[in-house]
């Protein structure tokens, strides 16, 4: 018996002028044929008119279709370069991470493939980050650009690869058209932070590319090579492509139909390639894919154990029950994109029995449906599983956060569905007499509108109060997003607005020990110590390994005159979070009023090797090395050093860096240059109508003029 031939393959193979007999023959071969990417009259008809396509020169359509895939890009994401970076791990993946800030370093790719941080292990998304900062240093524009360049790369190769494996010129258009400028694309393109998705997306169109080029010599190890060597960075980008090489066992079934190939009929010449492919010889064949992915799941289970909700905290059934939802809610934003949000929180009531009940029963007719059309209709099954392997990893059965769902997590998963429902439209219609204008207008209506609302879904990024106040906008107790708009506010100097907001957040969730050290700095900050003292010791006791909240219950502690408790509570800091250079600086500052100078140098420095270029503990360094009572801590040669970067650093426009210059000008014996930086120092503080500092570098200019260097008492 000779193999099943798929009916859409049929019309994409040329015919000629052969009897029918000979005609069927060479058609079920058409599989191999097929991985070449030689389209038909037919399809080049299926989204352009039928006059336009048929003088179409198929050597300027793919390029063609390229650059119109990244004008379409450029249409919904170009904005995203006058944006910032947000509230919202930007600073964990970029500005406020130390070893991504400083670009890239042979220490800091050390660092990337050697540390678990942000609860992730991916060492290639953390090298991009920091080639970014080495082009663009802390720009956001440039961070925001490569993920454009990234995702436009991804759309670009869907297409590529879903033409070469299907023939398909016009539907591979479209599918990648709508994967490029979906508004649910917005959150993986305009967030910094989420740069795993776009270069993961790359790495996994390539593993498939590569895949597709092994497959037409399965016997060559050094393509298989090619497609393991992919396979591996992509889960050095993000570990969700643990589920690839399923994905490759998909597209043996359908469009490659690896698993329908028998030497009947195939030509001689192939022969050999297709003898034995069958689905547990398939299976066998990627089981070094399998051991990749295997690995990377335990390490990524390891890495984000400590952001994994507990079984106690989330019971597994309402694990499944918002799993099921979740699929549903993802199929639902598909047709109809609004709503949308950075959080949707995950809440006691969003769980509902019915809900559950019922994306169970549309789950299971739609998995119904694609079984039994399986033969007629292979893209169907084929799509419809990739939509819910791809998404298996991120619908919460092992939680990780507090969200319900993510539409960043529908980045990969949805071509599936992309696939399916464009070949399923066409061959509907395909009977229609009027079906090229059916095509060519729905095409154009569909991109249309979903460009306008991926462009307004963009705009919400502009920065963290935009996208914060969207969020809330769009969902209900949401404890995450009220605390995030009062980081915001509080930025920007809204105190009491975002104490409002602090206050708010807990009132939806007592126990969130971030909003309560938020509104605890907060308070500090409007000078509320008492009651901030309070909200700080609630976060510590919520959360004891929380070292930012003993931080600050530390600094507290040092305004209120409790210094020994203060410096207590910054060694737990450090001994919790040991490379967290603001604790080694405010322990300096403790440590100096308690005089232990040589201590407090120590920490000075440990701070500066985290982050060289912090001001403030570069000139507090460089006034002890200057003016410390022990003579033999002080160092004028090296506390010069420190200052004159110190100044250099803010614009020679700071009267307190200039007073730490003059006064290691002294020390190290260059009394002419001390002056003259004290007479600018005097200047600048009274410019600043900072009387009291003026008078203290004026008392300090005369031991200058003497000759004599400023000690501290």
């Amino acid at each position: 018996m000779s193999a099943p031939v798929n009916s859409s393959n049929l019309a994409n193979t040329p015919v000629s002028g052969r009897s029918k007999k000979k005609d069927l023959a060479v058609r079920s071969a058409a599989p191999i044929s097929l991985t070449r990417g030689v389209p038909s009259r037919r399809d080049s008809c299926s989204f352009v008119s039928e006059t336009w396509s048929a003088n179409l020169n198929n050597r300027w359509a793919v390029p063609g279709i390229c650059f119109f895939l990244a004008a379409i890009s450029w249409a919904v994401f170009g904005q995203t370069r006058q944006h910032g970076f947000v509230n919202f791990d930007d600073d964990d993946y970029v500005y406020g991470n130390p070893e991504v800030a400083r670009g890239l370093t042979f220490r800091g790719i050390v660092w990337a493939f050697t540390h678990v941080h942000s609860n992730n292990w991916h060492p290639l998304t953390w090298i991009s980050h920091m080639l970014d900062c080495q082009l663009y240093g802390l720009n956001p524009a440039g961070h925001h650009l490569t993920n454009i360049l990234l995702h436009t790369a991804s759309a670009m190769l869907l297409f590529l690869v879903l033409r070469r494996m299907t023939g398909f010129l016009w539907r591979s258009a479209f599918v990648a058209a709508v994967f490029a400028v979906h508004p649910l694309r917005v959150e993986s393109v305009a967030w910094v932070a989420e740069r795993k998705d776009v270069l993961s997306g790359v790495f996994f169109m390539l593993t498939i590319a590569a895949y597709v080029h092994y497959t037409r010599r399965p016997r060559s190890p050094a393509r298989y090579g090619l497609v393991l060597c992919l396979f591996a960075l992509g889960l050095m980008c993000k570990p969700m492509l643990v589920t690839l090489p399923l994905v490759l066992v998909l597209l043996d079934y359908w469009p490659l139909n690896r698993t329908a190939m028998a030497t009947a009929g195939i030509h001689p010449d192939r022969r050999d390639q297709a003898r034995g492919q069958t689905p547990g010889r398939l299976i066998l064949e990627k089981l070094p894919l399998f051991g990749l992915a295997v690995a990377a799941g335990v390490i990524a289970i390891i890495a984000e154990s400590r952001s994994m909700e507990p079984f106690a905290a989330v019971s597994f059934p309402v694990r499944v029950g918002n799993a099921l939802i979740a699929y549903t809610a993802y199929l639902g934003e598909l047709f109809w994109p609004s709503g949308l949000a950075v959080l949707y929180p995950l809440t006691a009531g969003s769980v509902g029995a019915s809900k559950v009940a019922l994306s169970l029963a549309l789950l299971s007719a739609i998995s119904a449906g694609a079984f039994l059309l399986r033969r007629r209709h292979p893209y169907f099954l084929i799509g419809w599983l990739w939509y819910l392997i791809v998404l298996a990893p991120v619908v919460g059965i092992l939680q990780v956060g507090s969200q319900a769902q993510a539409d960043r997590y529908t980045y990969l998963p949805q071509i599936g569905l992309y696939i399916f429902l464009t070949w399923m439209a066409v061959e509907l219609t395909a009977s229609w007499r009027n079906r090229h204008w059916v095509w060519d207008g729905g095409a154009l209506v569909v991109l249309a509108a979903l460009i306008i609302c991926a462009r307004t879904q963009t705009t919400y990024w502009h920065d963290s109060e935009a996208l914060w106040t969207r969020a809330l906008a769009c969902t209900a107790n949401n404890s995450i997003a009220h605390n995030n708009l009062g980081n915001a506010l509080l930025q920007k100097g809204a105190m009491d607005e975002a104490i409002v907001q602090f206050r708010k957040a807990l009132e939806i969730d007592p126990n969130y020990a971030v909003a309560h050290n938020n509104l605890g700095t907060a308070l500090f900050l409007t000078g509320h110590s008492n009651e901030a003292f309070t909200q700080l010791q609630e976060a510590v006791q919520i959360k004891p390994d929380y070292a930012a909240a003993r931080v600050n219950l530390a600094n507290v502690l040092l305004q209120q005159g409790n210094l020994n408790e203060s410096i207590t509570q910054y060694q737990k800091a450090l001994q919790l979070e040991p490379d967290v250079p603001e604790a080694s600086f405010h322990l300096g500052n403790a440590l100096c009023l308690k005089g232990s100078f040589d201590e407090a140098i120590a920490q000075y420095q440990k701070a500066l090797a985290i982050k060289p270029d912090d001001v403030e503990a570069r000139n507090n360094l460089a006034w002890l090395l200057a003016s410390c009572p022990q003579a033999s801590l002080r160092n004028g040669n090296e506390a010069v050093k420190l200052s004159e970067r110190a100044n250099k650093l803010t614009g020679n426009a700071n009267p307190i860096m200039l007073r730490t210059l003059a006064a290691a000008y002294a020390e190290a014996g260059r009394f002419p240059e001390a002056v003259a930086t004290t007479q600018r120092a005097v200047l600048l503080a009274e410019a600043q109508s900072d009387s009291a500092l003026a008078d203290r570098i004026r008392s300090e200019m005369k031991l200058y003029q003497a000759g004599r260097p400023f000690h501290s008492q």
